[in-house]
């Protein structure tokens, strides 16, 4: 009997109209375009304005796109985990409200929160469900509304985020494509150097908190930094290492989308030429958990079935871990 393995076989994306250029942010905090390319590499993210839509909307776009484009029943789904850091509510989950917003009726659904990390936690959850003939259909949606959580007087970390969905179908196959294997890793020490301050139930929101600004995100640059360009090229060489990788074996690196100094040292850790790294920071900034997802809706038509794919991605928590993905289908 042929091993089970959960492929992707189809992937959409979702993003808001509006597009906050540096230009128009340097008019809201002392930034400049120059600063924020030199030191970030993102040149406009895009930023849901519509009041009243949440997460769950970008969310929903993205999966109603998806199974369109995957010729799928809403009802035919069996599961769909959502990875966010900016849920609608603090309960029911996001994943929840996308699926009653898409009209899946038949699944059941939770949200994940691995911060940067959560596609790529949510793809191996997914994956198990598959490979164990739980779930025959099943999605996995990444979506954030960061704007919700961004200080727009802090120009240390407004420049960096975007608002953005992005979702990919797993289905099972015995042909030897699909998620290989994955290698997930975490260490609490990141508490304190990347996180909201209040809102949870440590702290509950109050007069005092919300005076505080202490409901946006709290980011110690330089230690996040050099945590992620040391574990993101670390679990990356180690998937390789694992699997008898070489650079010319591997087609493509999908970077979790945080940095461009920190996506280029990834992929020379490897030994990656840059045209086989997948980078779409300047365009989007830091979408959290919909950037790998969004890396491989942009880039689909230019990948065949086989194609060795690394994933990779660190984010608060600290969390941080590669998966390692053979390409189900060829360009449609």
């Amino acid at each position: 009997m042929k091993k089970i393995n959960a492929a992707i076989t189809g992937v959409s994306g979702y993003l808001p109209d509006y597009i906050l250029t540096n230009e128009e942010l340097s008019t809201m905090v002392e930034t400049t375009d120059e600063w924020i390319m030199t030191r970030i590499g993102i040149r406009e993210r895009h930023i849901q304005k519509e009041p009243g839509k949440g997460a769950s909307d970008m969310g929903a776009e993205a999966v109603k796109l998806l199974l369109a484009k995957t010729n799928t029943k809403p009802e035919e789904v069996d599961l769909l985990i959502c990875p966010t850091v900016t849920p609608d509510h603090i309960f029911p989950a996001t994943a929840n409200i996308i699926s009653e917003k898409a009209g899946i009726k038949n699944a059941f659904s939770f949200d994940i929160n691995a911060a940067c990390s959560g596609f790529i936690y949510a793809l191996t959850i997914a994956s198990q469900f598959v490979e164990n003939g739980r779930a025959k259909k099943v999605i996995v949606v990444g979506a954030e509304k960061m704007s919700s959580i961004t200080d727009y007087s802090d120009r240390t970390t407004c420049p960096l985020f975007g608002d953005a969905a992005a979702a990919v179908m797993l289905e099972p196959t015995e042909e030897g494509v699909g998620v290989m294997d994955s290698i997930l890793r975490t260490d609490g020490v990141g508490l304190s150097h990347l996180h909201m301050k209040a809102g949870g139930s440590v702290k509950p929101a109050s007069h005092e908190t919300v005076d505080a600004k202490e409901h946006f995100i709290y980011q110690e640059g330089q230690a996040v930094f050099k945590w992620a360009v040391s574990k993101m090229a670390d679990v990356s060489v180690e998937m390789m290492e694992k699997h008898n990788l070489t650079s010319d074996d591997v087609a493509w690196l999908v970077p979790h989308q945080a940095n461009l100094r920190i996506i280029d040292a990834v992929g020379n850790r490897m030994g990656l030429p840059k045209e086989k790294v997948m980078i779409n920071i300047e365009k989007y900034g830091n979408t959290t958990s919909a950037t790998i997802p969004l890396c491989l809706w942009e880039w689909e038509n230019r990948l065949h079935k086989g194609d060795n794919i690394i994933l990779a991605a660190f984010g608060g928590g600290f969390t941080w871990g590669s998966i390692y993905l053979k390409w189900g289908y060829d360009p449609k």
